[in-house]
C-alpha cells in the first residue's frame, strides 16, 4: 500500500523505528520487491529503507477473512516494544487481534479506516456484525481516529465518533509536478492521437460508483467532434468493461474511447504526461488518489463533490461538480475552452501538489503521534 510506504519510509529517515506488520497473502514473496526476505517464528521478514516488515502466515488468503496464527506470539514476545500503533483499514480479524494486546500493555492506538467505516459496497450484513462483534472495542479504545478528507471526517461525526478523537490527514504522493516532460508524447504516439486532440484521462476502478458510464454520456456531447477519451484501470466488476464498451457504441463515440486496463509506472506516468484533463466522476469517493497523482503530474481535474480531495482542488487545480451528466458535460467544456481558466488551473496544481507532498504530512502525524504519547504519558 502506497500510503503506508510512504508514510513508513519518512518516520524512518526522520530517526523513528517503525515495524510493518501485515498478513502474508503472497506480497512477501512477490517478483520485482528491492527487499530481503527472510524466514522468522511468526512468517517472513523483510528489511528496506530502514522499515521493517513482518508478513505473518495466514491460513486464508483473502484479507477479511485471514486468520493469522502467529499474531498471538507475536504481541507476546515483541508488541511491548513499542510505543505505538497505527491501524489501517477495518473489516479484518489483524487489528482487533492486536489491538486486544495494545490495551493490555497500555500502548495507545489510532485507527485509519480509509474510507471503509460506512459501509458502501459488498458485504454490508458481515461488515455490520463485525462492528457489533469484533470491531466495538478495537473502535471505542482508539486515541484517535485518521481522516483523509473533510468529508471523511463528517462522516465520522455523523456516525458517533467523538470529535475530539477525529484528526484529518490527507492521503499525499510522490509525483513531483513536471517529472512526466520526458515521456510527454509518447502516449499520443503510441496510441496515434494528433498532438493538437484534447486528451481527457479516467484511471481507475471499472466499477459503477465511479462514475465511468457517466463521463462516456458527456464526452460524447462535449467533444461531439474531437478529442480522445481514455479510460484506464482493471475491471473491479465482472463484464463492466464490456457494459462501458456498450454505451460508448451506442453514444457514438466508440473510435474515440480507449481501454487501456490498468498502468502502472512508465505507462501510468506517460499518460499523465498527455493528459490534458483528468475526471473522475465518482459517486462516492473517500480522498480521491488518482486525482491527487494527477494534480502532482501538473493536469488540471474534474471531479464530484463526492470526492474527499474536492476541499483542496476546488477553483484551485480543477472544477468541482455535482455527480451529474449535464453538470459534467458543462465543465468538460469549460475547461477545454476557457484557456485563462485552465491556465490558473495550472498553475493552481503545484500549490495543491506542494500541500499533499510526503514529507509535509509525515511531519503532520509525527506531530499527531507526540500528542498522544503525552497525553498517554499524562494519564499514567
Amino acid at each position: 500500500m502506497v500510503k503506508v510506504q510512504a508514510l513508513s519510509r519518512n518516520l524512518a529517515k526522520h530517526g523513528h523505528r517503525v515495524t510493518v506488520l501485515t498478513a502474508d497473502l503472497g506480497f512477501a514473496q512477490q517478483n520485482g520487491f528491492e527487499m530481503e526476505i527472510e524466514r522468522c517464528p511468526w512468517g517472513w521478514r523483510s528489511q528496506e529503507e530502514g522499515v521493517e516488515a513482518i508478513y505473518l502466515s495466514t491460513l486464508a488468503g483473502y484479507r477479511a477473512l485471514t486468520l493469522n496464527r502467529h499474531v498471538i506470539g507475536f504481541c507476546r514476545a515483541s508488541l511491548g516494544e513499542f510505543d505505538l500503533v497505527h491501524f489501517y483499514g477495518v473489516y479484518d480479524l489483524l487489528g482487533p487481534s492486536v489491538s486486544y494486546f495494545c490495551r493490555r500493555h497500555g500502548i495507545p492506538y489510532v485507527i485509519e479506516p480509509m474510507g471503509m467505516y460506512r459501509p458502501i459496497e459488498r458485504s454490508f450484513r458481515l461488515k455490520q456484525l463485525w462492528h457489533f462483534s469484533l470491531g466495538h472495542s478495537f473502535w471505542k479504545n482508539a486515541a484517535r481516529i485518521v481522516a483523509t478528507s473533510e468529508m471523511e471526517q463528517q462522516e465520522l461525526l455523523a456516525d458517533g465518533v467523538p470529535a475530539e478523537k477525529l484528526v484529518v490527514r490527507y492521503n499525499g504522493t510522490d509525483s513531483v509536478v513536471g517529472v512526466n516532460l520526458s515521456s510527454r508524447g509518447s502516449f499520443r504516439a503510441i496510441r496515434k492521437i494528433p498532438a493538437d486532440e484534447p486528451l481527457l484521462l479516467f484511471l481507475g476502478r471499472l466499477i459503477p460508483r465511479k462514475g465511468a458510464d457517466m463521463l462516456i454520456d458527456a464526452f460524447a456531447e462535449a467533444c461531439s467532434r474531437s478529442g480522445r477519451l481514455v479510460i484506464a484501470g482493471p475491471e473491479g466488476e465482472r463484464g463492466y468493461r464490456a457494459f462501458l464498451e456498450k454505451r460508448a457504441q451506442s453514444s457514438g463515440v466508440a473510435p474515440r474511447v480507449i481501454f487501456t486496463g490498468p498502468l502502472y509506472d512508465d505507462e501510468k506516468r506517460a499518460v499523465f504526461a498527455d493528459a490534458d484533463v483528468f475526471v473522475l466522476p465518482s459517486r462516492y469517493e473517500n480522498f480521491a488518489n488518482a486525482a491527487a497523482e494527477a494534480i502532482a503530474s501538473g493536469v488540471p481535474v474534474v471531479i464530484t463533490e463526492a470526492c474527499g480531495i474536492r476541499s483542496l482542488i476546488s477553483g484551485r487545480a480543477g472544477i468541482v461538480i455535482a455527480p451529474e451528466k449535464r453538470d459534467l458535460t458543462a465543465a468538460l467544456r469549460r475547461i477545454l475552452s476557457d484557456h485563462e481558466l485552465y491556465s490558473q488551473f495550472k498553475t493552481g496544481c503545484r500549490e495543491v501538489a506542494a500541500q499533499l507532498s510526503w514529507d509535509r504530512l509525515t511531519q503532520q502525524m509525527e506531530g499527531h503521534y507526540i500528542d498522544i504519547l503525552r497525553q498517554t504519558n499524562e494519564h499514567y
